[in-house]
């Protein structure tokens, strides 16, 4: 493997300078570095990221190539600037033993746009009765760290205290999908004035809020790790602040849809804006912005949930529920929270590499872009804006809200321990 100087980026958003890789590490950070021996890529002032780690990935393999495979997956990956993402479970068949994830970790490694880490299911088929192989899933080859049912909520008390208390013996999480589902029986957007305007059925805050409670407190009892997925109200904000407060070992995430959209788009009764959990009011849009400012919130995940055509090209009642958005992650972020200064681009690195990378215990991924460090980043036109157009995307499904919609920064380059998986904004 050739060297390859990356000259005159801004490391995290700060001064320009080189940074030469060697191999599958980066050799040197500095100025004025040789470009002896080596490929140069002009970085022009661009933003040299560490590659970014989605902890909240659907891939859908096995079972669903309709929507996508591990394949289509990481390409989409990739093109979005990540190195690292965590596979969820709710595949066909579901990812409750040790032979499924090893299934679904061999696929990564054999495609190898990006690191592929499988997520366990916490019970059987995702069922809610009974718990699944956690430890066979956490001894297999894919070193399963990460239990979820997402799609579904662990709503029984008892089995969420057992999954704790089971993960805490290797130091897994298990990550919530907060949905009390007798309160969201029939729901179809957020419960507020636009679902009583349009007379759609309510899905109220109160059912993700009650869980979050729920969890931390157990987490709390057990002395376990907790991981809320895609929180979305300002309610559930100020439970995740207040059990921080307490030293409850919670983390949480936000995707970027919810940084952004609001239940007033269901107006439009475009199945692209059903997603779970719905999408909030401009009250909780803005407190999810400042959470994750301020460090309540610790990450941002995507929730990648891509679906074909015909599940979202009909009516609202009937279309699945989800977004893609792998591809257009970083640029929605830059848009809410770097372009509105609620985050500088070290806080970003934060957010969508380190800290994920750190929950989920992903190997060489969320290190610092020094010496010595595995090589594995993203270079980022920040200056760029352009319309989103989903023709281009690498993934299989095409089910964006940001159709036509101008977002700000694009992923030039992305390399994994040294090799360029993405080059000029095309795939390798």
């Amino acid at each position: 493997m050739s060297k390859i100087l990356i000259r005159g980026a801004k490391v995290l958003g700060g001064a320009p300078q080189d940074v030469l890789i060697d191999g599958e590490t980066v050799a040197e950070v500095g100025t004025g570095l040789s470009a002896e021996g080596a490929d140069v890529v002009e970085a022009d002032g661009k933003v040299l990221l560490p590659g970014l780690v989605d902890l909240h990935t659907h891939l859908r393999e096995p079972g669903r190539e309709d929507s996508e495979t591990v394949l289509t997956g990481t390409r989409a990956a990739a093109s979005g600037g990540y190195t690292a993402v965590f596979a969820m479970a709710n595949t066909f068949p579901v990812a409750d033993t040790a032979g499924v994830v090893e299934q679904v970790w061999r696929l990564g490694q054999e495609h190898g746009y990006c690191d592929v880490q499988p997520i366990g299911a916490v019970t059987v088929g995702l069922e809610g009765k009974k718990l699944a192989e956690l430890g066979a899933m956490h001894e297999s080859a894919a070193g399963v760290t990460v239990f979820s049912d997402d799609g579904k909520c662990v709503d029984d008390a008892v089995i969420m205290r057992r999954a704790l208390e089971y993960v805490k013996a290797f130091g897994g999480v298990v990550a919530q999908h907060a949905q009390e589902p007798r309160l969201t029986e029939g729901a179809q957007m957020n419960e507020g004035v636009v679902s009583a305007e349009l007379g759609l059925g309510g899905w109220p805050a109160v059912a993700e809020e009650s869980i979050i409670a729920r969890d931390v407190l157990l987490a709390d009892h057990v002395g376990s790790r907790v991981h809320i997925c895609h929180l979305s109200t300002a309610g559930s904000v100020e439970i995740v602040r207040w059990a921080k407060s307490r030293g409850i070992q919670v983390t949480a995430e936000v995707t970027p849809h919810h940084l952004l959209l609001t239940d007033e788009l269901v107006r439009t009764y475009n199945p692209v804006y059903k997603v779970n959990p719905p999408l909030r009011t401009e009250r909780d849009v803005m407190a999810l912005r400042e959470a994750l400012a301020d460090g309540t919130i610790d990450i941002v995940a995507t929730d990648h949930a891509p679906h074909p055509h015909e599940d979202k090209d009909c009516e609202w009642a009937a279309a699945a529920m989800g977004m893609v958005g792998l591809e257009t992650a970083l640029s929605v972020v830059q848009e809410t929270m770097v372009d509105t200064g609620l985050l500088d681009w070290a806080g970003v690195a934060d957010r969508m590499s380190f800290k994920p990378a750190q929950i989920g215990q992903a190997t060489g991924h969320g290190r610092p872009v020094s010496a010595g460090e595995p090589a594995n980043l993203t270079l980022v036109d920040t200056a760029y804006r352009g319309q989103v157009d989903p023709a281009g995307f690498a993934s299989r499904s095409r089910n964006t809200p940001y159709v036509g919609r101008e977002l700000p920064g694009r992923v030039t380059h992305t390399w994994l321990r040294g090799k360029a998986t993405l080059v000029d904004g095309k795939l390798t």
